[in-house]
């Protein structure tokens, strides 16, 4: 399983431009093979910082979802909202419990 978080600065008056602009992108996302869940949470302390957090059944999955046009495009886009660059992790994880 891959899990992935990436966090979004997005410039302050900007908030609802790129919540419209993620949306296509969240619900497409979680129809895709291979897709376990992709979510995307606001920060509770800092009102700038938005998490994706992705998990994928593994790194085929991961690498058909980054060649799909949804995720290209809005990558292509990213740039106009984000007042910092994206911080992207990944973690190679298997379900505990």
């Amino acid at each position: 399983m891959i899990i992935i978080h990436a966090t979004f600065n997005v410039i302050a008056d900007k908030h609802q431009a790129f919540i419209e602009e993620i949306q296509p992108l969240l619900e497409v996302s979680r129809a895709e093979t291979g897709n376990i869940s992709y979510d995307l949470f606001k920060s509770t302390d800092k009102d700038n910082i938005f998490t994706m957090v992705e998990v994928w059944q593994d790194a085929d999955a991961v690498a058909s979802h980054n060649a799909s046009t949804h995720f290209t495009s809005f990558v292509g886009k990213a740039g106009n909202f984000l007042a910092a660059p994206l911080d992207v992790k990944s973690f190679d994880g298997q379900a505990i419990y």
